[in-house]
């Protein structure tokens, strides 16, 4: 029982630490330059610390929700992407940023087209927010899963602030609150118990006595 109770302490101090480092490389990422590397390397050690936790918790769920979530961060990213860069290789090729001179009515962009141009990025914009907005409610539900069963109430607190972030980004300020919530994530992966949650779970495994 040593031997197990040692183990799980392990596997939680990995992923206290891969958690918690990750979610520090995620903040990182709006680094000019190298913050597209630092994010990236940050959701892995995420990954991996979440599925540290799912299987010692045996809650597959946890893991599936945050494989989810990014399943569709990721999708949102190369769908917007596509749009926006659609809308703007087709406002080149008809001339709407040339700046030939003078105008000339077969020549000038109508109101129309830049509308339809506004449209398309709008839809662009839309199509992301869509995905990051569902995106983060199967994040809110696997770190929940999380602070429940290992008792670390900040989870709870950084699932929350990341499903408002991703709902008010279109405004702008959602930004700042997914900034707070990634520093609460960091919080919550230090905050991890090992021993005393490791025991809790020790002796749930114990037989029990007659």
């Amino acid at each position: 029982m040593s031997s197990l109770s040692n183990t799980l302490v392990t596997i939680r101090s990995q992923a206290k630490t891969l958690g918690g480092i990750g979610a520090i490389h995620v903040l990182l990422s709006f680094v000019p330059t190298v913050g597209a590397a630092f994010g990236v390397i940050g959701f892995i050690l995420i990954l991996v610390a979440v599925k540290y936790i799912a299987d010692d918790l045996k809650d597959k769920k946890i893991f599936t929700n945050m494989i989810i979530a990014v399943f569709l961060s990721i999708v949102g990213i190369v769908v917007g992407s596509l749009i926006l860069l659609g809308a703007v290789l087709s406002a080149f090729g008809n001339g709407y940023f040339s700046t030939t001179y003078p105008f000339t009515p077969s020549t000038a962009v109508t109101t129309a087209q830049w509308i339809t141009f506004g449209t398309e990025i709008a839809l662009g914009l839309f199509g992301a927010w869509i995905f990051f907005l569902v995106s983060a409610v199967y994040l809110r539900r696997s770190y929940s899963t999380i602070g429940s069963k290992l008792n670390v109430g900040m989870f709870h607190n950084a699932g929350l602030l990341y499903l408002i972030g991703a709902a008010t980004t279109v405004v702008g300020v959602g930004f700042l609150i997914l900034l707070v919530a990634e520093i609460l994530t960091a919080v919550a992966f230090f905050s991890i118990p090992e021993q005393a949650v490791s025991q809790t779970f020790q002796q749930q495994t114990l037989p029990a006595s007659h």
